[in-house]
């Protein structure tokens, strides 16, 4: 008996010495998602006329799969660039028009699915529409795919113009023909803007906004857009038609990854 209590006594002590060590032991938790600085707001709360036809969050963009990142159909920007777009805004919509964003902040996570989606060569799932005449191994070559993207600081943005009154557009269901980015409008993906002469982020050289061979009306669009907002502050990209950075830009420098999101800018 007496050796028997003295196990018991043993197991006893190790027992209470375990559960001692697990319950000072630390418990993990889950790291918080980063937030987007108070210079950061929701384009709606700024101006909530312009149409949003967020591309990424959804399959209907060049890597066919909703890229990371992105968790609500939101624009998110800087809040001068908002500002500015407003400006524009107030005068498009005198003349009958509205802008649409396809794309605005554009956290480094999404950009990094970017890279990975690039160097995956088999995976060609959207080339039909979004670059059919170039080549996958060409795409950073090119300047198509980069690891670094401007809209990560935040006074970026992927836009168009609308006529009004706008148009339905249909919605995008994966597995649909492809058709070439640069056809004719009528035979592209049906999008209520003006007819730019290409889709948005088509990779094709006719996407460069002053391509030569974009003429009549298309050019007219693409030089309409241009002079409205680069009265109001914005630089286009010349590779791009419908890319624009609000300048000067408050992060210049700094590349963020909080996700797109309305907790990321709540109170702002």
């Amino acid at each position: 008996m007496t050796g028997i209590a003295s196990v018991s006594r043993v197991l006893a002590a190790t027992a209470a010495t375990l559960l001692a060590v697990t319950a000072a032991a630390p418990v993990a938790e889950a790291k918080p998602e980063p937030k987007a600085p108070e210079e950061f707001v929701a384009l709606r709360s700024v101006d909530s006329t312009i149409i949003q036809e967020m591309r990424y969050p959804t399959a209907h963009n060049f890597m066919g799969v909703p890229v990371d990142g992105y968790r609500q159909s939101l624009c998110i920007l800087t809040r001068p660039a908002a500002e500015a777009l407003h400006r524009a805004q107030a005068g498009l919509l005198k003349q009958g028009y509205s802008l649409k964003v396809y794309d605005c902040y554009r956290p480094q996570r999404a950009v990094d699915h970017f890279v990975r989606w690039a160097q995956d060569l088999d995976d060609e799932t959207m080339k039909g529409e979004f670059y059919p005449r170039v080549d996958k191994t060409r795409l950073f070559a090119d300047g198509y795919i980069a690891e670094k993207s401007g809209h990560s600081r935040g006074s970026t943005v992927d836009l168009t113009l609308v006529k009004l009154p706008a148009a339905p557009t249909g919605p995008y269901l994966p597995g649909q023909k492809q058709v070439p980015c640069y056809a004719p409008q009528a035979d592209r993906f049906p999008d209520n803007s003006v007819d730019m002469g290409t889709g948005f982020d088509c990779f094709d050289t006719l996407s460069h906004t002053d391509d030569p061979r974009i003429q009549g009306t298309q050019r007219a669009h693409r030089q309409f857009l241009k002079k409205t907002l680069t009265d109001v502050g914005f630089v286009n990209l010349a590779e791009e038609w419908w890319h624009y950075t609000f300048k000067p830009e408050l992060f210049p420098d700094t590349y963020f990854d909080f996700p797109v999101a309305k907790r990321s800018v709540a109170g702002h």
